[in-house]
């Protein structure tokens, strides 16, 4: 306490001044004056996450640009190349991060939390935030092949070589025949490498292997080189030693990397002496490196004899977690089993939905996490969604083990609390438990039943007062919600989720039998339903226009985004509601970059799961328009069916978060979804956003199931007569009650109201 009575403002402005620095306090008071007062200026985990982000960028700074004559990651490749699409000029930037190419892809097994990471040339970071491994060819006549310096290989052929990059191209692809593997296959004049990385499990437990195998038309050798960074950036190595045996190394005092073969020769290098790439033709074979920097490089080389093919295989382990025990049972058949299935001619729609399954699966070891590396943690806001994903999915075992863990995590107050200042978690958690009940047939676990009281409480206090003219009266506090929608505001996002969270706690509390409970609930979810209205209507007065901004502070602006949530996933209005629809088209008309959403504040790039968001609130409308943003979404998909939280619109590559993020998968798992399945207040839709393409031409046939809905699972075909041209819906429902009303609306064809008790009905086209 007795720290609240020193000047500290007094003492850091006058040791400012004393330096010539600005004032800090004018400064931060200055940044604040931006944005609405809050309780919380920005969450101190963002801030934390920040100064670790930008710490390494610092790091970057200082090590990479001196040293261009290093074999760096992809990402450096090309940011450091002027001749590159993805160059950032470096002279103001303080630190040097990953703007331009934030894609990876982790591998793993189901339930194991460790998640080893695949950047988009093979470079494997095996161990969370650590260093990494990658394969080269070097041939006694004096070429190289480098992944990392490689071009992608295009499907006409492969890209012309810029700058200061070799001849030679790159493909990747995402195996899911038997797991998850990466397959990563560069080539060039007689050269020829492939590397698998993929987690096994093991007795003792889990292991990350690279299998490296490369072929090359003259003698040479396979290379193997420990790497002291990963797709961020700088990741230190002190001290690398070759066992006696040669066929392992021990990283900073531990046996980290083993070899199936001992390495024929050996090279270490340190930061003042260079890469050991500028080394590997010294005739001296080192056993060990020390670099007082952290900057140790190592190879180890194999021969390749010309012509004959050779691999090595690699072996990480990956810790004694103590969820090893049970990964022999963890596999993915069992994991997979019963899930939704879905069988549509479109090859690639196909493999981004087993892709996002598989994505789904491999973060949901207990907790969900939205990433594999830079989202590595927990937010209810992501969790909400995700979880959403594998209900919908048919995944139920596995949302409801993330589901269980939200109780504990709730304040005393009822605050559900991953961040502070993001009022929207509230109303996620108590909506997402609300759909595990209407999907699964279950009234609520009696484990959540003080956690839903006291958070659908915690809305109702946190609201603002009503008896004021302000345009926030009777909304949550301004806040930092959704960090991509602007600096703190009275965020709509924030509301439509408190609505949506006190309509599902009297939902859940009417299962349970608390009629009063469910009435209070109710009677409050309509008050602060009226609030937003009433600010909704002097926002229209004041743009001239229906649409929702982001606050009723803002003017129309891509943070608009956020306030589709009304519609989607919520429903808290009609599918046809003006405010929705008008919100939609200004987003279309102003914010659309390469037909994706392009959300310009904070993320500065196109968002695929919010532009998904755009699709399904367009598919409820039964706006065609759906479609064209799907298609963008699926063709800014990396090879590996991923998608980075934000794609850079020139390179394609990931500009922001997380480079594989586990939200954009579950979002389309949850577009395809819809597309066969939806409820509509007490009605089932039917294949509402199936596209007319796959049912064109001859006979075909898409399945869909069983989908979890909230009147039952339901198994779904769609199958064309070759003859008559004519479709067949069928349908097989395990209801939980009384069938559904249910209406089918396949594009190109009459709608059709099924009659009760009917299980298919038959679609003419409508140019018929």
């Amino acid at each position: 306490m007795w720290m609240k009575w020193l000047p500290w403002r007094f003492l850091i402005r006058r040791v400012a001044r004393a330096h010539g620095f600005l004032d800090p306090m004018s400064v931060l008071a200055g940044l604040h004056r931006f944005a609405q007062p809050s309780e919380v200026g920005e969450p101190i985990e963002l801030l934390r996450a920040g100064v670790v982000f930008h710490a390494r960028g610092l790091i970057n700074s200082r090590v990479i640009q001196h040293n261009l004559d290093w074999v760096w990651p992809y990402w450096i490749e090309r940011q450091f190349d002027p001749h590159d699409d993805a160059f950032v000029p470096r002279a103001f930037s303080i630190t040097h991060v990953n703007l331009t190419h934030r894609n990876w892809t982790a591998v793993g097994r189901p339930d194991c939390p460790e998640l080893p990471i695949v950047d988009p040339r093979g470079l494997l970071t095996p161990l969370f935030d650590g260093w990494s491994l990658e394969g080269w060819i070097m041939t006694d006549d004096g070429r190289w092949l480098l992944p990392s310096r490689t071009d992608t290989c295009a499907v006409q052929g492969c890209a012309s070589v810029a700058g200061g990059r070799m001849p030679g191209a790159t493909e990747q692809r995402l195996d899911i025949g038997d797991g998850v593997d990466i397959v990563t296959a560069s080539r060039a004049a007689g050269l020829e490498l492939t590397s698998r990385a993929t987690v096994k499990p093991t007795s003792a437990q889990p292991i990350c292997e690279l299998a490296l195998t490369a072929h090359a038309d003259c003698a040479g050798w396979l290379v193997l080189a420990l790497r002291p960074y990963n797709p961020e950036g700088i990741s230190f190595i002190h001290e690398v030693i070759l066992s006696p045996e040669r066929n392992a190394w021990n990283i900073e005092g531990q046996r980290a990397v083993e070899f199936d073969a001992p390495a024929e020769r050996h090279h270490v290098s340190g930061y003042r002496a260079g890469d050991v790439y500028i080394h590997l033709h010294d005739l001296e074979d080192q056993q060990r490196g020390v670099c007082e920097v952290g900057m140790v490089t190592a190879a180890a080389l194999f021969r390749l004899e010309p012509g004959q093919q050779r691999t090595i295989r690699v072996s990480v382990p990956l810790g004694n977690s103590h969820k090893t025990a049970r990964l022999p049972d963890s596999s993915w058949e069992k994991s997979l089993h019963g899930h939704c299935q879905l069988r549509v001619p479109d090859a690639h729609f196909q493999f981004l939905y087993d892709a996002a399954l598989r994505t789904l699966i491999l973060h949901s070891p207990d907790d969900v996490y939205p990433g594999p590396y830079t989202y590595k943690r927990f937010w209810f806001r992501d969790a909400a969604f995700i979880i959403h994903g594998l209900l919908c999915a048919g995944l139920t075992e596995r949302a409801e083990r993330a589901l269980d863990r939200f109780p504990p995590r709730q304040t005393a107050l009822g605050y559900f609390h991953s961040q502070d200042g993001e009022w929207d978690s509230n109303g996620e958690a108590l909506w997402i438990m609300r759909r595990f009940c209407e999907l699964t047939g279950r009234a609520p676990k009696p484990q959540w039943r003080k956690a839903i009281e006291r958070g659908a409480r915690w809305v109702m206090r946190k609201r603002l007062a009503e008896d004021t003219d302000a345009p926030h009266a009777g909304l949550l506090p301004a806040g930092f919600s959704a960090e991509h929608l602007g600096p703190n505001d009275y965020y709509y996002w924030d509301d439509f989720w408190g609505i949506a969270g006190l309509r599902s706690a009297a939902a859940l509390c009417g299962l349970t039998g608390e009629d009063a409970l469910r009435e209070e609930f109710t009677r409050e979810a309509g008050k602060f339903q009226q609030a937003v209205e009433r600010s909704l209507a002097g926002v229209a007065k004041r743009l001239g226009r229906p649409a929702m901004p982001a606050s009723p502070y803002r003017r129309l602006d891509a943070g608009a985004i956020g306030s589709l949530a009304v519609g989607y996933p919520a429903q808290l209005c009609a599918a046809d509601d003006p405010r929705l629809l008008d919100t939609v088209e200004f987003l279309l008309e102003h914010c659309l970059v390469e037909g994706g959403f392009f959300q310009d504040m904070i993320h500065s790039g196109i968002n695929p799961y919010l532009t998904l968001h755009l699709a399904q609130v367009l598919l409820r409308a039964g706006d065609p328009r759906y479609l064209a943003l799907m298609d963008a979404v699926a063709k800014l998909a990396s090879p590996t069916g991923q998608w980075p939280e934000a794609i850079h619109p020139r390179t394609r590559g990931g500009c922001m978060g997380d480079g594989q993020h586990v939200w954009a998968a579950a979002e389309w798992v949850l577009m395809m979804r819809n597309c066969f399945v939806r409820e509509e207040d007490e009605s089932l839709i039917l294949c509402q956003g199936v596209p007319a393409r796959w049912l064109a031409g001859g006979a075909a046939l898409l399945t869909f199931g069983p989908a979890p809905t909230a009147f039952g699972p339901v198994s779904l075909t769609a199958e064309r007569s070759e003859d008559t041209g004519r479709v067949t819906v069928a349908w097989r429902g395990a209801w939980h009650g009384a069938a559904p009303a249910i209406e089918v609306r396949l594009p190109g064809f009459r709608p059709v109201v099924a009659q009760p008790g009917a299980a298919s009905v038959e679609l003419a086209q409508e140019n018929v």
